[in-house]
């Protein structure tokens, strides 16, 4: 089996190496993600780097991404995956991947479309501004929260504002956890707790909004590359009407001013879930990041 092992601070020059170059793959191949989320684990081989995680409460297999023989590396994640006893299911591919898959392997895979994992890309300035007719709405939602709270203010995110954030989340949590079927917020919950921990080492940035000494919204990420911004959290109290509409302009100008290279924010997915397809798509994405996975035949399977 590879040797996989959990994401190390030590190696991110390392991982980076692979992971700078794939910003149009998507939010699955930033470290900052890997390490926040904690289900990866990650192994280099001949020239790839390898990652093994979770995927819908499955054990699955990112795409490789590096240079040298593919065939080799993916006949290295059959033979893991069969010695772990999976079936090796690889995610995150674009249709390039699922070319190159099908040529190496004709008629071994099954493919199939993520929609719910593509990722949502949006031009920097058009966040920044919500200028022109389709946006007017956005537009109107944003400056109506500032005339209804002409005491907020923003604020930058560092160590010193983990307090007052802590407990903003944590109200926004409250609403939402159950005993149920809540695995992804119990998971992001922790997320954000190692974001916190970890603040400077993984170059997160991020602004919240205050009023009155309380924190009522509050948005972060990191970058992609030179060119994408991730978006890995974003959240605000539902009372507070327009605070999300206001601190989503309000980073958006604030990284367009700070890092003029930028020209894209990577929104992520919207996890199947109608609403958040619904908002994403409201912001008219530049485009989407088009995913999809694949599992392996096996020999009981019927074809």
């Amino acid at each position: 089996m590879l040797d996989f092992q959990k994401l190390d601070f030590e190696k991110r020059q390392q991982y980076d190496e692979f992971l700078m170059h794939c910003g149009e793959r998507g939010c699955e191949y930033s470290f900052v993600n890997l390490y926040l989320w904690g289900r990866q684990r990650a192994a280099f081989f001949d020239g790839f780097l390898t990652l093994f995680s979770q995927f819908r409460r499955l054990s699955v297999y990112p795409f490789p991404i590096g240079k040298g023989d593919l065939k080799k590396v993916l006949d290295a994640l059959i033979h893991d995956a069969r010695a772990r006893g999976l079936r090796l299911c690889l995610t995150s591919m674009t249709a390039q991947d699922c070319a190159a898959l099908e040529e190496l392997y004709p008629g071994q895979f099954r493919f199939h479309p993520d929609r719910e994992g593509c990722d949502y890309i949006y031009d920097i300035n058009c966040l920044a501004d919500l200028a022109g007719r389709k946006y007017q709405r956005k537009r109107n939602h944003a400056n109506r929260f500032w005339q209804q709270h002409p005491d907020c203010h923003i604020v930058k995110i560092d160590p010193s504002l983990r307090p007052k954030l802590e407990e903003m989340i944590e109200k926004w949590f409250a609403n939402r956890l159950t005993d149920d079927d809540q695995d992804d917020f119990h998971m992001e919950r922790v997320a954000l707790r190692r974001a916190f921990d970890h603040w400077d080492a993984l170059g997160l940035e991020g602004i919240a909004l205050v009023e009155k000494d309380q924190v009522i919204a509050m948005t972060m990420g990191s970058a992609l590359n030179e060119t994408t911004f991730d978006i890995h959290f974003e959240k605000a109290l539902e009372e507070y009407d327009g605070a999300y509409a206001a601190i989503n302009r309000a980073f958006a100008a604030q990284l367009r001013e700070s890092h003029p290279s930028l020209r894209y924010l990577n929104r992520e997915d919207d996890l199947g879930i109608p609403g958040l397809r619904q908002s994403k798509l409201s912001y008219y994405p530049d485009h989407l990041v088009v995913k999809f996975w694949a599992d392996l035949w096996e020999e009981d399977d019927e074809h």
